[in-house]
Order: C-alpha cells, then structure tokens, then sequence
C-alpha cells in the first residue's frame, strides 16, 4: 500500500471507529433498541483485506459485527444509521436492525445473526461466479467462534473439492461471546485447521493493517487466479463487550490495556507521522471533522428520517 494511499486509510478507519462509537452512545440514550455488536479495535482487519481487494466488485458476506463492512463496500454511513435507528430510509428498510445491514448494489450481501450461517451463503457466491465465469470473488468474515459450527466443516471441504472462489476470513478476536477460545475449541490456530481440507490458508496479526493488508493481497491473488479458496486468521482483539449487555467481566483489565497498547488506529497514525505523511494536530484536525460529519450529518439524517409505515407491514417480506 503506498504511503499517500494510507493516509486516506487512516481516515476512513477513524471514521469507522467514530461511526461505532455513536452507535454505543445512540444505544444508551434508547434510540437504538434490539442487539448492538459494535467493531473497535479490529478495524485493520476489515479496512486491510477490503484494500486488497475490489469494494463494490467482489463480494462481501459477514456475521452480525456488520456496520464497518458495509461501508467499507460502498454503504452510506447515513443509510447505516437511520437502519440501527429502524428507520424507513435505512439501508434495510428499517426492517433489519443492526444484525441485517445490506447493500446489495454495492454488492455487500448482508449480515446475518445465525452464527456461522454465511459460510454455506458464500460458498453458494463462490459458486455462481465460477458458473457465470467472472473474475469476482467472495469473502466471508466471521470471527473464531464459528468455525466450531458444522457448516463450517461443511463449507470447507466443498470449497475445496470445487476450488471455489471465496477468500474466508477469521477475525479471531480470542472469544466467543464470553467464552475463551482456549475453553471452547481444541485447536486455537485456526488457520491450522484447514489441514484437513487442503486449502491454503495463514494466520497474521490482526492489529497491524501493513501486516493485514500483505497477507491479504497474497490470499486474494490466491482466489482471483482460480486455485481456489484461501483461508486467513487474523489475531485481533474487540474493545466493547460482545453485545452491549456484555459487561467483560470474563476478561482482565490488564488484557484489555495490553490490546489497547497496539491500537490498528493508533499503530496507523504514529507511522504515518513517522513519515511525515501526517502530524498529530493534523489527526487532531481530522478526528474533529469527521465527528462533526457524523454528528450533523450521519446521526442527523436518522433521527430526522421518517418511522416505517404501519400499513407497510407486510411489504418487503416476498420478493416481487
């Protein structure tokens, strides 16, 4: 990634973080209502993987922590909102919530609340592209916990028999709800895992977005050039509970300021100061802005845009 292309990275990774960080807020003040999984301190892992590939031409599928995907594909942050707010001009109609954030025309393919249920989904992507014959490919984001589903296993082994075009992506963020990965799964590497089914597959820090980025590039190249699925484990870290009814009491306060410590933002900024892409009042600058733009914009949007239509209860649940 060239180094005036990151400064842009950095900007949108703030925004990413900022966005989310409203949303707690928007959350406690009730005008967020139903399940809220919220996406600070794993931002390098989805900004890194989507640089290396091709936003609003590949496609993108991913488990409930789904805001920052979706904009990262092309979604408005707007339309994000005034979804998480349930209103009608949300990106879902205001019929999805959190867990449902879709943007089809910018091919992101939803977010789903089944844990693991995207995995069958993108192979079924991986599938029609390779039937239609296009250089598109799938990428599935889900973190550590569902690869204990059997669907996983499922998909594995089909995407490997038919060398399907999807690129998997394990945001291993070290729980499962409240439960450590060391107490749920027998393998805790779980790039190891796909030893099984002959797919290629690697395990990076999840924190640091060069390093993320990197690897990813090598895994999409990977599936673009038709030798079929690759598998990448990113070591990452949430710095938000589970949902917002997660108090962390089953981690340590010493284990959440060591992640903190390797910030995907902060490890960003200080190289490219390093650099002399950026100064810190610059950052100061931008941090601002970007607040003002989702205050008096973003969040403005939501709470001024119409409630869905009881008399349009039924719409939207068939398709035309």
């Amino acid at each position: 990634m060239k180094l005036e292309d990151k400064k842009q990275v950095l900007r949108k990774m703030v925004l990413a973080r900022r966005f989310e960080e409203r949303c707690y807020q928007a959350y406690i003040e009730r005008k967020i209502g139903g399940f809220l999984h919220l996406y600070p301190g794993q931002e390098a892992c989805a900004f890194g993987v989507m640089e290396a590939a091709r936003p609003g031409h590949d496609y993108v599928i991913t488990g409930y922590r789904d805001h920052v995907h979706a904009i990262l594909c092309g979604a408005d942050p707007k339309a994000v909102m005034a979804e998480l707010y349930g209103k009608e001009t949300g990106c879902s109609k205001g019929r999805g919530g959190s867990m449902h954030i879709f943007d089809a025309p910018n091919r992101f393919m939803g977010g789903y609340a089944l844990v693991g249920g995207p995995f069958p989904l993108a192979a079924g992507m991986g599938k029609a592209i390779q039937l239609k014959g296009g250089d598109e490919i799938a990428i599935c984001f889900l973190g550590d916990a569902a690869n204990n589903q059997g669907a996983f296993h499922e998909t594995m082994n089909m995407a490997a028999l038919w060398k399907l075009p999807v690129l998997f992506v394990c945001e291993n963020n070290l729980y499962g709800i409240g439960t450590a990965i060391d107490r749920s799964t027998s393998v805790t590497d779980q790039y190891k895992r796909m030893c099984a089914y002959n797919i290629e597959a690697n395990q990076v820090d999840g924190q640091d977005i060069d390093v993320v980025y990197d690897a990813a590039r090598k895994a999409v190249d990977h599936v673009r050039s038709g030798k079929g699925p690759y598998f990448l484990e990113l070591m990452t870290y949430r710095y938000r509970g589970h949902s917002m009814s997660d108090s962390r009491g089953y981690r340590t306060r010493e284990e959440e300021e060591h992640w903190k410590k390797r910030d995907p933002i902060f490890i960003l900024r200080d190289r490219l100061i390093e650099a002399g892409q950026i100064t810190m009042d610059e950052f100061t600058a931008m941090e601002k802005e970007i607040d003002n733009y989702i205050e008096n914009e973003v969040v403005k949007f939501a709470e001024e845009s119409p409630e869905p239509n009881v008399a349009d209860l039924e719409k939207y649940v068939l398709a035309d």
